[in-house]
C-alpha cells in the first residue's frame, strides 16, 4: 500500500515526530489538531469558541491539502479538558460541518498539548 503523506502550511506544523496527515487506501487519517495560528505559531486567544475555531480551520487545512473537503470527513474524536465547555464547542463544530454530519466522539481530557483547552482528529473518505 502506498501512503501519501500530507503536508500544508495553512496548518501548524507537527510538533512531533507525526504528520499533519496520512493517506492510506483513499482514505484520509488525520493527525490530532490544536488552536495554534499556522502563521505566527501561537495559542489563539479568545477562550474555548476561537480555540476551536482554529482547531476546525487547521483541520479544514489538512483535508484540504490531501485533496478533500469537510464533506468527506466521516468520523471526528474531540478532546476537551471541560466537558462544561462541550455546548461551545458543539455550536461551532456546527458551522464546519453539514447534514450529513460526520461520527464522532468527545471525550474529556486532564490536559492537552501546550494547555490547549481543545484538540479533534479525524478521518475522511477522499474517494
Amino acid at each position: 500500500m502506498t501512503l501519501q503523506i500530507v503536508n500544508t502550511d495553512q496548518a501548524p506544523s507537527a510538533i512531533g515526530p507525526y504528520s499533519q496527515g496520512v493517506v492510506a487506501g483513499g482514505i484520509l487519517y488525520a493527525s490530532g489538531q490544536i488552536p495554534l495560528d499556522p502563521q505566527s505559531g501561537e495559542i489563539v486567544s479568545g477562550g474555548i469558541a476561537a480555540q476551536t475555531k482554529q482547531v476546525l480551520q487547521n483541520m479544514k487545512a489538512v483535508v484540504e491539502a490531501a485533496g478533500g473537503n469537510m464533506n468527506q470527513v466521516v468520523k471526528v474524536t474531540i478532546y476537551i479538558v471541560d466537558m462544561q465547555q462541550f455546548s461551545v464547542v458543539n455550536e461551532v463544530y456546527g458551522t464546519f460541518f453539514s447534514a450529513p454530519f460526520p461520527a464522532r466522539a468527545c471525550v474529556e481530557v486532564s490536559k492537552l498539548p501546550k494547555g490547549v483547552e481543545v484538540e479533534m482528529d479525524a478521518i475522511a473518505h477522499l474517494n
